[in-house]
């Protein structure tokens, strides 16, 4: 199971931050032997530009008769030799400053301009990914055919509605900086600029599960597979895997609001901009809820969607109308039988995962059952068998961290025997299932 802060499924609580065109060489274009590239190291400098990732990875890949095949031949990926990362330089404030600049300011005011630096930085590096995102990933997939148009759209989403943006705000900081190197006004200018974030944030996030969904889906085929290895093993990916890359906007999105307390600490009372920091605070913590909601909403539709039901009466009309999942991932029944578990606000739905069309579904298992009606047990340890396996009735093993819940409702069918991965995954289930139903009696500890 995973909870809230986990990368492998996603956990959302009320309230929490939390390109196919064929690419066809002319026959008289001579086309360049996988053979003589081994990886994107052999062809990519640590130092170059950005916007010659995209031309490299589609010169590290080579077509094969195309003109009569739309499939294309590639030559197996190998890791290469060990080739310097390209590493981004992290710096102070103070080593960008000619001078002692103890000279000039004071500790308080040097902390200030190195709170400054820090949120200007990370919007330089932030327009860097984008850039890297769109140059090395999507237009190279595109260009070369490994996926379809309808495919990136997914998994790249709005991302071109967010790169301006933040180039916008890097000129509008640029111009706020003085000869001498000190910036002082910064906070009316994200103050003006926050609002702008709400709309492409909103849509850009929402999509983030769907995006993951499809891009774990596709990685299964070899040509994604591979191209995706040829980047994560050259020098301008940094040892990050696309990813890694799709989440950086979620992740600086709610780093605004610390980033703007850490300035407020070392802004003085009297300082002209300390109301306007703690109002920018204010705005960049409502935009991260809107956002937060919108997308909370947008996974909980995004798996309704995907469920799938053997039979009718397991439609119950609560799952169509959840809008927050508080919950979600895997456990064991006491027949080993892998299950995606999935806690709404009003209901408790067991699933088994299967893929069809590239796309992940989520078949229904048994009866899903109303938070209402649950009751929860807790299961010893020592008294816990792994009843109706296989293993279990040659080995009779004990089976730790499980716990079960059972239907007041008869109609609803039997209860189900879970097991959890660990003793602190367990406490994390049955602490939510408390929560949701806490008018509804407990079962006692059951044997």
């Amino acid at each position: 199971m995973v909870f809230r802060g986990s990368a492998t499924m996603p956990v959302m609580r009320r309230g929490s931050y939390d390109f196919l065109s064929s690419f066809q060489e002319p026959s008289s274009k001579r086309v360049r032997q996988m053979s003589r590239v081994a990886s994107l190291v052999d062809i990519i400098s640590p130092v170059n530009h950005v916007k010659k990732v995209g031309q490299a990875l589609t010169r590290s890949m080579s077509f094969r008769n195309l003109s009569s095949s739309p499939t294309f031949t590639i030559k197996p990926y190998t890791k290469p030799q060990a080739t310097p990362t390209k590493r981004r330089d992290s710096k102070l404030w103070s080593e960008t400053i000619q001078g002692d600049v103890n000279d000039v300011l004071s500790k308080m005011d040097i902390k200030r301009q190195e709170a400054i630096y820090e949120l200007y930085q990370g919007e330089v590096d932030l327009v860097e990914d984008l850039k890297l995102i769109k140059k090395a990933y999507h237009d190279s997939m595109k260009s070369l055919g490994i996926l379809k148009d309808e495919e990136l759209n997914t998994i790249f989403g709005s991302l071109a509605n967010i790169l301006p943006l933040h180039e916008e705000l890097v000129e509008s900081l640029k111009m706020q900086k003085r000869k001498d190197g000190t910036t002082e006004n910064i906070a009316t200018i994200l103050l003006q600029w926050f609002p702008r974030l709400s709309g492409s944030y909103v849509s850009y996030c929402s999509n983030l599960v769907a995006a993951k969904s499809l891009l774990d889906v596709k990685k299964t085929d070899k040509k994604v597979d591979d191209f995706l290895q040829r980047c994560r093993e050259s020098p301008f990916s940094r040892k990050l895997d696309l990813w890694n890359f799709l989440d950086v906007p979620r992740s600086r999105l709610v780093k605004y609001p610390l980033l703007l307390k850490n300035l407020l600490k070392f802004t003085s009372l009297e300082h002209h901009e300390r109301e306007y920091i703690i109002e920018a605070i204010k705005v960049s913590e409502a935009i991260i809820r809107q956002v937060d909601r919108k997308t909370g909403e947008a996974k909980c539709r995004h798996y309704i969607d995907s469920f799938e039901y053997t039979d009718e009466k397991q439609m119950d009309p609560l799952i169509c109308k959840q809008k927050v999942l508080l919950c979600g991932g895997i456990l064991r029944n006491n027949r080993g039988t892998k299950l995606h578990v999935f806690l709404f606000e009003d209901i408790f739905v067991l699933t088994r995962q299967t893929t069809k069309n590239d796309k992940k579904h989520y078949q229904v298992y048994r009866q899903p059952i109303p938070v209402r009606q649950l009751m929860l047990g807790d299961m010893n340890d020592s008294d816990a068998k792994l009843n109706g396996s296989f293993r279990g009735a040659f080995t009779q093993q004990l089976s730790k961290h499980m716990f079960r819940i059972t239907p007041t409702d008869p109609t609803l069918g039997q209860g189900h025997t879970l097991q959890a991965n660990d003793e602190h995954d367990k406490k994390q289930w049955m602490q939510l299932l408390r929560t949701v139903m806490p008018a509804v009696p407990k079962m006692e500890s059951v044997v």
